[in-house]
């Protein structure tokens, strides 16, 4: 999961050295934290969050496949 997060947004932004994201395990769930320099940040999010919201949803899409199910937060 986070590699695929990561391959969708170092895509779209300017500067793909800032894109950090980090992974926390649960046992249902994972959390995918992702930071991104200031500048990218609205590129990343999107008109309305709509960048944003695809990227859940092809998120959670693989995640039917594993059973887990995992949250992606976008951090300043």
């Amino acid at each position: 999961m986070k590699e695929l997060v990561e391959f969708i947004v170092k895509s779209l932004v300017d500067k793909p050295d800032a894109v950090s994201i980090t992974e926390v395990e649960g046992e249902k769930a994972s959390i995918l934290e992702l930071r991104v320099d200031q500048a990218d940040l609205g590129k990343v999010i999107g008109k309305q969050g709509r960048t944003a919201k695809a990227i859940r949803t092809i998120l959670n899409a693989s995640g039917v496949k594993s059973g887990k199910k995992t949250v992606l937060e976008i951090l300043d």
